[in-house]
């Protein structure tokens, strides 16, 4: 069975179709928005971080939606900084050589314009449930771009099967549980089965009171544990400044021509740490995942666009910020090669650079990073479950709590098996998990990016001096399109 799974993760899934898929797509987008994510990179930060620090993400009343941009912003952040930026990069470094962290970077570049298309659709075909509270994502647009606006008919409810069953199976394979309570019982010297239980009574904690009060945990949670864990890292590169270009070059380097073994690593393939980086790019900043546009689609925004640029923003923090102090933390200091691997590397760097404080440290941020994850992934899941039950208020009612009852418990006992059966990578697990919906979105995103390039035009018009305004009173979402096609 592992030589399956592994089989089927590195040749099938995220073999040469979906790693072709993405770069088409990623490069498709970014040449036909004139390389937006490059050119217009100072106006996202205007309107995502120079908004925070204005303090003026606050929306206007008559704006539409749940939570507001930064709270949106928080939660999805939440979704994807986490433990898959530290174990999750460790991993890639130490499966795929230095030169993985250029493709995780190359990814990660056309993966803000992948992921500004994907949360603007999501916001575009979102829907108001019977509460006005707008949910979305991709078996969102996938119903009405492809269903209605298409004229797909039923055609779309394969992929939109297939997508949930990819982004379910990580209600049942998900490594946040198991990495993090491996950090805590290495750290504390307690049984990793108690850490694991620890793990799922601050999840239940966390997600018992909803989508709105875990957006306001994330809000203050967010900002801290990213900016804390940044600082740390920087002071062990620095720590470590006369392996800084040595380090560098090989990056660049060993991405077309592999790597030598060395230490305790195996050596690699080009083609592995192209895989190896393309896997933990999406994996970490969940470009193309369709995850987190299902919180984006919640977000109140005067524009499906304006709610894009967040999404650039996330990918752009998330790999180019934080997953890059990872990488080069466990490349600097050479602990890459020591035969550690997962999060117990991770915790190696900080342990062996900043003592009995690293040890600390490291360990509050996973345990953190992990609570917020799945927190995150709450929402993911519950978006989902409300488009399936959402003509049905009594079976969304109903599923809802029992998957409130059950979230946390999957983990736990996969942990478990783990620990005490399981010969298998964690990471092959969820790479297979992960790479699934990720083709069916990537492939969604492509056929509606039409859609989103009439609304990028639109929002250049309308809040950038860019072009003209062609329709001033165009629907800027696709429920505002139907009510007036019905009226008239």
């Amino acid at each position: 069975m592992t030589e399956f799974l592994n089989w089927l993760n590195g040749e099938i899934i995220w073999g040469p179709p979906l790693i072709a898929l993405i770069i088409i797509t990623g490069i498709y987008v970014t040449v036909r928005s004139g390389f937006f994510q490059v050119c217009h990179l100072g106006y996202i930060f205007k309107r995502t971080l120079g908004c925070i620090l204005r303090k003026d993400h606050v929306t206007d009343e008559n704006d539409k939606g749940l939570l507001s941009p930064y709270e949106a912003i928080a939660t999805a952040v939440g979704g994807s900084v986490g433990f898959g930026n530290i174990a999750g990069v460790a991993t890639a470094v130490t499966t795929g050589g230095p030169g993985a962290v250029l493709w995780m970077w190359l990814t990660a570049f056309m993966g803000m314009l992948i992921k500004q298309v994907e949360v603007t659709l999501a916001v575009y075909y979102r829907r108001t449930d019977e509460e006005g509270n707008p949910y979305g994502g991709p078996t969102y647009y996938m119903e009405y771009g492809l269903g209605e606006e298409r004229h797909w008919g039923k055609k779309w409810l394969p992929l939109a099967f297939v997508f949930g069953l990819g982004i379910f199976s990580t209600f049942f394979i998900s490594a946040s549980n198991f990495t993090t309570s491996e950090v805590l019982a290495q750290s504390f010297g307690i049984p990793q089965e108690l850490a694991s239980l620890l793990l799922v009574v601050f999840i239940y904690a966390l997600i018992w009171r909803g989508v709105k009060n875990l957006s306001k945990i994330f809000v203050k949670l967010v900002p801290v544990m990213s900016l804390g864990y940044l600082i740390f890292g920087l002071v062990i590169i620095v720590l470590n400044i006369g392996n800084l270009i040595p380090t560098i070059v090989s990056i660049f380097t060993q991405a077309f021509t592999g790597t030598a073994a060395m230490g305790g690593f195996a050596g690699v393939t080009v083609s592995k740490a192209i895989a190896t980086g393309m896997q933990r790019s999406v994996y970490s900043n969940e470009a193309g995942w369709g995850t987190s546009p299902m919180v984006h689609a919640s977000s109140k925004t005067r524009h499906p666009v304006e709610q894009g640029l967040w999404g650039s923003f996330e990918v752009f923090v998330d790999t180019f910020i934080v997953c890059t102090i990872t990488a080069l933390s466990v490349l600097i200091t050479g602990e890459w090669t020591s035969g550690a691997t997962n999060a117990t590397l991770a915790l190696n760097v900080f342990q062996n650079n900043l003592g009995f404080f690293g040890t600390v440290f490291m360990t509050a941020t996973m345990v953190i990073f992990s609570v917020t994850t799945s927190g995150g992934w709450y929402v993911y899941y519950e978006a989902t479950l409300r488009h399936l039950a959402m003509n049905h208020p009594t079976v969304k009612k109903w599923l809802l709590r029992m998957f409130k009852y059950f979230y946390a418990l999957p983990p736990f006992l996969l942990t478990l098996y783990l620990i005490h059966v399981g010969d298998l990578s964690i990471w092959t697990l969820v790479d297979i998990t992960s790479g699934i919906p990720t083709f069916i979105n990537v492939f969604v995103v492509l056929i509606l990016s039409g859609t989103y390039f009439r609304l990028l035009k639109d929002y250049k018009a309308r809040y950038m001096n860019i072009g003209t305004l062609e329709d001033k009173d165009m629907p800027l979402f696709y429920e505002d399109k139907k009510k007036l096609e019905k009226a008239e």
